[in-house]
């Protein structure tokens, strides 16, 4: 999980119509871009996953995974049944590896102990959170993930805290981001970007249905599973509008935001709404295609820079595109939002699209023309090692750790505390974090299954509580630890 201030920040993009040099390409959604396509006879990396383009696994993904099923297969017969009345912690949970980190989060591989079910576990340290004002984007994020669930997002299964940091158990993506696939220079073909954006309208359109603005669609938040499909993730900086209502933060990442953000923020006026999703969709796709964004847009650009930019930069198109896909992506690139594609049903009516099966795609039933390496785990690998070597609290020893700092705890008179405004943030935490399982709630709506056993007060009313819990929370916790919030 990246921080509000992470994702504004962005290093040089290569000049619209000009390739850019060099082959390296650092992490980071603003590193510099991929370099142009092969002159011709040259051999080329393909959306199929050529081996040429590849570079040699680095971790034997599918090795571990038959490893691992083996050996959790063996134990299956004394896995431990934990008590459905208790909320679900981290003792419920196996954790395997670690796969990404953000400025303050962390990401690892877990295992759910009594159904052996895999998922991607996300923690932040509530410390980190306090320091950088981030609670409240935290708070919000939890809120949003509890209400919704589609088969093109990242769906949180459960959330839970401890002492030190607050968690998301979510869906496990092997295939990796798009970014890291930018990274290792594959080269997408226009079926394949078709697919990923027509999976991320569906996605759009449920969030919008639902009221969501996600705000920061951008390749390192497109997610892929083993089969290739593409998922959006990371709602950190998504904000909820009502009918009526318009966002007015200057939020996202900028190489990726509509051009009325910017307006908006030096000019006043009615805010934005959710066609700055559809421009971010459409800045995505041109990149995926070209290996560089249709902008030169730096982090340390102003916005006044930026709005005098899109008022007299034009977008270039490269000759080879299809005429039907370069003109999806001017409708997705217009500046004028009015004017701009910016609903299903906007999409569904472009020519680019008029031969997509929209119900068998939202079914999963379309077969992507990319599909990631089964025999790797697409991510990198140097996480594992900082998290085993150079991490100072690693996940792996918390228990032992929590247990130490208990006993110290209890020792110490409370009065002597050395920063008693951190602790009241803390203890805001502790108490307003709201638990959620959506396994419990599944359970509960399915008439088929057993009925829960009535909840005791405070815990399994938390688990199935709906977003007024976590509204509340926001209202408490800002007001003790203040926070950049969204609107």
């Amino acid at each position: 999980m990246r921080s509000g201030a992470e994702r504004r920040g962005s290093s040089a993009a290569a000049p619209p119509g000009s390739p850019p040099t060099g082959r390296a390409r650092p992490a980071g959604p603003d590193a510099p871009p991929a370099p142009p396509p092969p002159a011709a006879g040259q051999p080329r990396a393909r959306d199929t996953g050529d081996a040429r383009a590849q570079p040699r696994p680095l971790f034997p993904w599918s090795k571990w995974k038959k490893r691992m099923g083996s050996s959790m297969s063996a134990a299956t017969a004394r896995r431990p049944v934990f008590d459905d009345k208790e909320d679900v912690n981290l003792d419920h949970f196996q954790i395997l590896r670690a796969i990404g980190k953000g400025s303050f989060g962390k990401v690892c591989i877990v295992q759910k102990r009594d159904t052996e079910k895999m998922y991607a576990m996300k923690y932040v340290s509530k410390r980190q959170c306090i320091e950088r004002g981030e609670v409240r984007n935290v708070f919000r994020e939890l809120e949003i993930l509890q209400e919704i669930e589609h088969v093109f997002l990242v769906n949180l299964w459960y959330s839970f805290q401890d002492e030190e940091d607050m968690f998301m158990v979510v869906d496990l993506l092997p295939g990796g981001d798009l970014r890291y696939h930018l990274q290792q220079n594959v080269q997408f073909s226009e079926d394949t970007v078709r697919l990923y954006v027509c999976e991320t309208a569906l996605a759009l359109d449920y969030l919008r249905s639902q009221h969501i603005i996600h705000r920061d669609v951008k390749p390192d938040n497109i997610l892929l599973d083993e089969r290739g499909h593409a998922h959006l993730t990371d709602f950190n900086i998504a904000t909820i509008i009502k009918d009526g209502e318009r966002a007015t933060a200057l939020a996202g990442t900028k190489p990726y935001m509509a051009p009325e953000i910017f307006q908006s923020f030096v000019n006043g006026g009615t805010g934005y709404s959710f066609e700055v999703d559809w421009w971010s969709v459409g800045v995505m796709a041109y990149e995926l295609l070209r290996g560089w964004r249709p902008y030169d847009i730096h982090s340390g650009n102003t916005a006044e820079s930026l709005v005098q930019l899109f008022s007299t930069v034009s977008v270039q198109y490269v000759p080879t595109w299809s005429k039907e896909m370069v003109a999806l992506l001017r409708k997705l690139l217009t500046v004028n939002p009015k004017h701009r594609v910016s609903s299903l049903q906007d999409m569904q009516a472009a020519p680019a699209l008029a031969d997509v099966l929209w119900t068998e795609l939202s079914e999963k039933k379309v077969e992507p023309g990319f599909v990631p390496n089964k025999g790797r785990l697409h991510c990198d690998p140097t996480f594992e090692l900082e998290e085993m070597i150079l991490e100072s609290r690693p996940l792996h020893k918390k228990k032992k750790r929590l247990a130490k700092n208990r006993s110290r705890d209890s020792s110490r008179d409370s009065s002597q505390s050395e920063n008693d405004y951190l602790q009241d943030c803390l203890d805001a935490i502790q108490q307003d974090f709201v638990i959620f399982n959506r396994e419990k709630l599944k359970r509960s709506q399915d008439p088929t299954s057993e009925p829960l056993p009535a909840p005791e007060p405070g815990e399994g009313a938390e688990a199935l509580a709906d977003g007024e819990g976590a509204r509340s929370a926001l209202r408490v916790c800002g007001a003790i630890c203040p926070s950049a919030g969204s609107g």
